[in-house]
């Protein structure tokens, strides 16, 4: 199957707009869901459509350019980002690549069971305020959180001239972690992954370094994990992933240390593809692979095919142009 879209079945396309679990590949192959196509109603927003479709609202606008997020009106095309390339590492627990702003959980399988990956957009830490890196765990899990500002948040509230936040925050429509809350391992910080009570800006970097998820993911988050699922935290903005011969690569916008954006790193690119081929023999359009990293949509993107032990490829006449962009290379340089 050419893109290697085996999503739960033949239902595929009738549920993948909604679809937050995915059944891992049999053959290892990294790359699962689909990009479709969707026609708005008048009363559509971007911001709606990010959140029906399970998607951050940066992940909708970034490769809907031109699309008004709030009038977007009757009838327009708007692209959906639904197919992705797993994270480099192991499948297990909580991953959370903080670039693509999404969170990856592999649940353990029953016995006789597939195993799965659930997937949900984050919100991330904002400048000054970044989402540490490292491996974790879940340490505590709250339904109903109390709220208590940290001294530092109260600090920020009172620069900018804002009312100054109560001492406590109760459970409720007014608290920002929302209905359910997971509390991370990490020391000298309070680093959660929770809800909010502010939907609209899930996806963005705009916490104070915790994970903030939609209302209705954060419970199927909460009732899947339990105290102790170790998690990854990672930096990963350039993802690749070989399936049935096929080389896929997904870049998101990477961010250096300030906060900005940066540009892709083209070393890490080619090392990462050196790493996933190894002795294989394939054909990379360089073209390709090269505009991937510039634009850095986050769409995963075919740029190469693995070469069979039997096939070879056809020399060029001496001096004539090639007739093909796709470059054969293999195994791929070091």
């Amino acid at each position: 199957m050419r893109a290697g879209l085996l999503v739960l079945g033949a239902l595929l396309h009738s549920v993948a707009a909604h679809a937050t679990v995915f059944e891992l590949r049999e053959d290892g192959g990294g790359i699962f869901g689909a990009v479709e196509r969707v026609t708005t109603r008048y009363e559509d927003t971007l911001i709606e459509l990010a959140r029906r479709y399970s998607l951050g609202y940066e992940e909708l606008t970034r490769v809907n350019p031109g699309v008004d997020p709030w009038l977007p009106g009757e009838g327009t095309q708007v692209l959906i980002p639904g197919q992705r390339v797993l994270p480099p590492g192991p499948r297990e627990g909580i991953v959370v690549n903080l670039p693509e702003h999404r969170l990856y959980f592999y649940a353990k399988p029953a016995k006789g069971q597939k195993p799965t990956v659930m997937t949900f957009p984050v919100s991330v830490g904002k400048m000054d305020w970044s989402t540490p890196m490292g491996l974790t765990r879940i340490a505590d899990k709250r339904k109903d959180p109390t709220w208590t500002p940290p001294e530092s948040v109260r600090k920020e509230h009172a620069a900018r001239g804002e009312p100054p936040l109560p001492a406590v925050v109760p459970a409720g429509p007014e608290n920002p972690l929302g209905a359910y809350a997971m509390r991370l391992a990490i020391p000298g910080g309070a680093y959660l992954i929770h809800g909010t009570n502010n939907p609209d800006a899930v996806g963005m970097a705009v916490t104070h370094g915790c994970l903030r998820m939609y209302p209705e993911d954060v419970e199927k988050l909460f009732n899947a994990v339990s105290v102790g699922t170790p998690v990854a935290l990672i930096n990963e903005p350039i993802k690749i992933s070989k399936s049935e011969g096929e080389v896929w690569l997904e870049v998101h916008p990477p961010v250096n240390s300030e906060g900005q954006r940066a540009e892709a790193d083209l070393e890490a690119f080619e090392l990462r593809l050196d790493e996933l081929l190894g002795a294989s023999e394939v054909a990379i359009n360089w073209d390709v692979a090269l505009e991937t990293l510039r634009q850095s949509s986050g769409i995963p993107v075919l740029i190469g095919l693995e070469l069979l032990p039997e096939e070879s490829v056809p020399e060029e006449p001496a001096g004539d142009p090639p007739a093909d962009p796709v470059t054969p290379v293999g195994p791929v340089a070091r």
